[in-house]
């Protein structure tokens, strides 16, 4: 409960700010996950953790219907379904939808692979299991100190996967080998701070990693100063495979 607690306290504060930064409404980062899950006019969509809805309703252009669960209520178009309710266990029947995905969310779950668990669940035979995350970097140190710094900005944060253990979470509860696209999530600093709500005391500490990520990339984001600001990216994984129907 207390890490829930946490996720609640964060994602209301974060919510209007997070839903209306660039990178997060890119409506071509939106339809490379629509895309990338081959959804059409036929299709039940859950989106889980779904956030402030943007790829619930990015869904809903295409498909039949879109539901989206979080733990803090939303609102959108007629044929979307609003739920609020934790993840774990979901609160949907099995083979209830034909796509389940997750966007920027596996981050901050404690059991990711309990989650995906519960999307193959009601996703029907023969559907799409897909999850979108940003990637920790390969290199254990840089990934350590990129996850250490995503602490200090929002306290709910977990631990970024690297792509290694994102694709190997798929396999390991019966699902096949993921297919992968990929696309950068353009940051700032200053920006992202604004749009974030850490602990005052550890505001200072969050820019200093970023000055010492500069020399060496010691985030694994490509940081870079442009001018008077500190730009990078946030490496990002659309990762899709399809539930096995019966033989």
């Amino acid at each position: 409960m207390e890490h829930r607690d946490l996720i609640v306290d964060q994602f209301t504060k974060q919510a209007i700010p997070f839903s209306t930064a660039a990178g997060i409404q890119d409506r071509e980062a939106l339809a490379l996950i629509v895309e990338a899950t081959r959804a059409g006019a036929d299709d039940t969509v859950l989106d889980v953790a779904c956030g402030p809805g943007l790829v619930v309703c990015a869904f809903a252009a295409v498909v039949r219907h879109a539901t989206g669960i979080d733990l803090t209520p939303e609102k959108g178009p007629g044929n979307v379904t609003w739920q609020v309710g934790d993840v774990l266990p979901l609160p949907f029947a099995s083979a209830s939808f034909s796509i389940v995905v997750s966007r920027f969310a596996f981050h901050h779950f404690l059991e990711p692979a309990r989650v995906l668990e519960e999307m193959k669940r009601v996703c029907r035979p023969g559907g799409t299991v897909a999850v979108v995350d940003v990637v920790a970097s390969a290199d254990p140190v840089k990934a350590r100190a990129f996850n250490r710094m995503e602490r200090l900005r929002d306290p709910s944060h977990v631990r970024a996967l690297t792509l290694a253990e994102i694709e190997a979470l798929f396999p390991g509860i019966g699902l096949p080998e993921p297919r992968t696209t990929f696309y950068r999530l353009e940051s700032e600093l200053e920006g992202l701070l604004e749009r974030s709500f850490p602990d005052p005391g550890d505001v200072a500490e969050f820019r200093r990693t970023f000055d010492d990520s500069l020399a060496s990339d010691g985030l694994g984001l490509g940081t870079r100063r442009e001018g008077d600001r500190i730009r990078f990216a946030y490496p990002v994984t659309i990762a899709v495979s399809s539930k096995p129907a019966p033989a």
